[in-house]
């Protein structure tokens, strides 16, 4: 991509991604997980692999993905060196009196869609993945 072509906005799949967190942060790729809420299960991750720079909360609702503005494109150019081949701008309720403006750079982003427990079932489907925290429970 030329160095005065400007990014387009990640496309994430349609759904009711209101909640998001990190989810993991495992051998320095932050994997995100979005859902209409989080207390049971999620049902989106975008892994940012490898990750070239994060500004985002822990936790934060309602993400507006973007295209990075021309000032957040020149200041990530100038962190890293090179303009990075996935930038992802967005803007998310993170609790403040205003929307936080966010952005993470990676060199490529996988998206996972599927639905995730975030807590131990019994009767969970054969195969059913759980979130990285989630134990049997000891007998």
């Amino acid at each position: 991509m030329a160095a005065d072509q400007p990014y387009a906005a990640v496309r994430l799949p349609e759904g009711p991604w209101w909640d998001w967190d990190v989810l993991a942060w495992n051998g320095g790729e932050p994997r995100l997980a979005a859902g209409y809420g989080l207390s049971h299960h999620h049902e989106l991750e975008p892994t940012f692999a490898p990750p070239l720079h994060v500004s985002c909360p822990a936790a934060f609702h309602d993400a507006e993905f973007r295209a990075p503005t021309p000032e957040e494109s020149r200041r990530v150019t100038e962190l890293l060196g090179e303009r990075p081949p996935v930038p992802a701008a967005f803007e998310a309720d993170a609790g403040g009196t205003r929307p936080a403006s966010c952005l993470i750079a990676a060199e490529h982003l996988d998206v996972v869609a599927e639905l995730v427990l975030r807590h131990w079932r019994e009767d969970a489907a054969p195969g059913q993945r759980f979130a990285p925290w989630v134990r049997r429970p000891a007998r």
